[in-house]
């Protein structure tokens, strides 16, 4: 069955109220590195030694730089933990938005108006083509 407008619209709104619900969040991804300290006497140092415990790490981009984060405890990392979650759920949350708000663009009827285009919407929309078609041209 098909859905209906106001059934979108009904879906829209119970998901608007899911972003108020949103805790805590940062983007980024948590890896594990192991490590040797570099100490010729360290346990690290022998053959076959699997290294020191791992150091976790949270990686993400900042002005399109990698910025690394390291964690001082446990505690810290759950609670990265956490709030990268949260922020896979706006995302989730968003995607779905989108997708609901298209289907509505699709099912909401145009309304109809008294005559054609204004003289300012003609001449904004002939430039508009215009300039598309230079860049078009320039790239």
């Amino acid at each position: 069955m098909p859905d209906t407008l106001a059934t979108l619209e009904a879906d829209r709104s119970k998901l608007l109220e899911d972003f108020l619900h949103l805790g805590d969040l940062r983007p980024g991804s948590i890896t594990a590195v192991v490590r040797r300290c570099g100490k010729p006497s360290c346990h690290c140092a022998k053959p076959n030694d699997p290294g020191h415990d791992p150091q976790f790490r949270l990686t993400r981009k900042v002005e399109g730089k990698t910025v690394t984060e390291t964690f001082p405890n446990p505690a810290a990392l759950r609670k990265a933990q956490d709030e990268i979650n949260e922020f896979h759920r706006l995302q989730d949350l968003s995607d779905q938005l989108v997708d609901i708000n298209e289907k509505i663009c699709r099912l909401r009827p145009v309304e109809r108006a008294r005559g054609g285009w204004t003289e300012q919407e003609k001449k904004r929309l002939l430039q508009s083509i215009k300039r598309s078609r230079v860049r078009s041209i320039n790239s």
